[in-house]
């Protein structure tokens, strides 16, 4: 009997901390990159930051950073897409008679909210890509 409550309890935990931890989809900041011209690896993508903002960064960033940042952001818009793509297959699945439904509603408004970011992040991707462009860094790879 102790060990079947420790083992619902364990479990509980496990779901708890996985929860709580584990899967956010709390928007699409991330934290901003240390700082202009970081190392490739340490790019991020960052829907909150102002398009000037950005621009200004780019202007300062290497072309190496320039392109890992684009290419995170291209990886990040076709992600995007992707699920849009689930989700509309979801809305076409529903029966007419629940088309105006709770299920139907949401899926509406969780597409709309994936378009909304993936427009920021093509924005977002565009600056960079001009800067690369301007700085005349190697493009392939980039086009969406």
């Amino acid at each position: 009997m102790r060990i079947e409550k420790r083992d619902v309890l364990s479990c509980l935990l496990v779901l708890f901390l996985s929860i709580a931890f584990g899967c956010s989809k709390k928007g699409d900041k991330a934290p901003p990159a240390s700082a202009p011209g970081a190392a490739v690896g340490a790019v991020t993508v960052d829907t909150q930051k102002p398009i000037p903002e950005v621009q200004a960064q780019a202007d300062t960033m290497s072309v190496d950073s320039l392109r890992a940042t684009a290419l995170k952001y291209k990886e990040a818009i076709l992600a995007k897409q992707g699920e849009i793509e689930k989700l509309g297959a979801k809305l076409k699945d529903i029966p007419i008679a629940d088309a105006l439904g709770q299920q139907a509603k949401e899926l509406k408004t969780d597409v709309q909210n994936l378009q909304t970011s993936v427009k920021a992040l093509k924005d977002r991707f565009q600056v960079y890509y001009d800067t690369l462009k301007k700085k005349g860094g190697d493009l392939s790879g980039l086009t969406l």
